[in-house]
């Protein structure tokens, strides 16, 4: 018999594999069959054949006949399909106990990783040049009410600095503050001291000093910006820190007015927009 591909779809649907469907669909048609036959009627290999019977018979859906020589039969097509819908119900049981067990373990780890953060995940290390120059003017974008800085060289920001400029400017027509300190060898240069002229005309204060421990950016007491240079001498290899931690930015706003209240103001100057 071969069997109808609808009726082997139905029932592959139902659990039964390819092979048992098309075993169970020719039983059916003939009240005992021996394996030989069933393998022709199912068009089932015939070293296949047993092993899908011994299947069907477990499921309750075949039934053997002992004899001279063994056959099989099938179980009603009521009574089958009724076994069939019954191991269904049981494996979706089975698999709505496992799913609820699943989400009772896993909602609570969801939960708790939602709050976590990373214990650095505030500090970002910059290294490439460029990467350190966009986030300098990023963080002269982000400043809403006060901007402080160490100048130092070698300076990565753009010579001209037009965005300090619009910073600055924006910053004093908001009230805020806007504050640089410089070395002293920015003297000796003239493009520097034409580029400190064009900051103060924007409304920045500056002020000089001998040294500065390190460049530095404070942003709204809230936002850094600094260079660690590598310690070893001669290298000149330099990694910046980007951090948002309020309580370090407090910390280093406090170091920025120590040095301030002690730099030395020159009128006739002011700050060049340089980190």
């Amino acid at each position: 018999m071969e069997s109808d591909d609808g009726a082997v779809n139905n029932l592959v649907s139902l659990g039964l594999s390819r092979y048992e469907a098309r075993v169970y669909l020719a039983l059916v048609t003939r009240e005992s069959h021996t394996a030989a036959e069933v393998a022709r009627a199912a068009q089932v290999p015939r070293q296949r054949v047993y092993d899908v019977l011994d299947a069907l018979v477990r499921r309750h859906l075949a039934i053997p006949r002992p004899g001279r020589v063994a056959g099989f039969s099938a179980v009603s097509p009521e009574l089958a399909l009724t076994r069939l819908m019954a191991l269904q119900r049981e494996s979706l049981e089975r698999l709505d106990q496992a799913s609820a067990a699943l989400a009772a373990a896993l909602n609570p780890i969801w939960t708790a990783g939602q709050a976590h953060t990373d214990p650095l995940d505030y500090i970002e290390v910059l290294r490439d040049p460029k990467a350190i120059a966009e986030r300098f003017a990023s963080i002269q974008e982000q400043a809403e009410h006060e901007l402080l800085t160490f100048c130092k060289p070698p300076f990565v920001a753009p010579a001209a600095n037009a965005e300090g400029i619009t910073t600055v400017r924006r910053l004093r027509r908001a009230g805020g503050t806007a504050r640089a300190v410089y070395t002293y060898d920015a003297l000796d240069d003239a493009d520097v001291l034409e580029n400190v002229r064009r900051f103060r005309e924007a409304g920045e204060e500056s002020r000089f000093a001998p040294e500065l421990p390190l460049k530095l950016v404070v942003a709204d007491a809230s936002l850094v910006l600094c260079d660690m240079p590598d310690p070893m001498a001669g290298t000149g290899a330099t990694t910046a820190l980007l951090i948002e931690h309020p309580a370090l930015a407090a910390c280093l706003r406090m170091s920025f007015l120590a040095v301030w209240d002690q730099a030395e103001a020159l009128p006739e100057l002011s700050h060049p927009g340089h980190l």
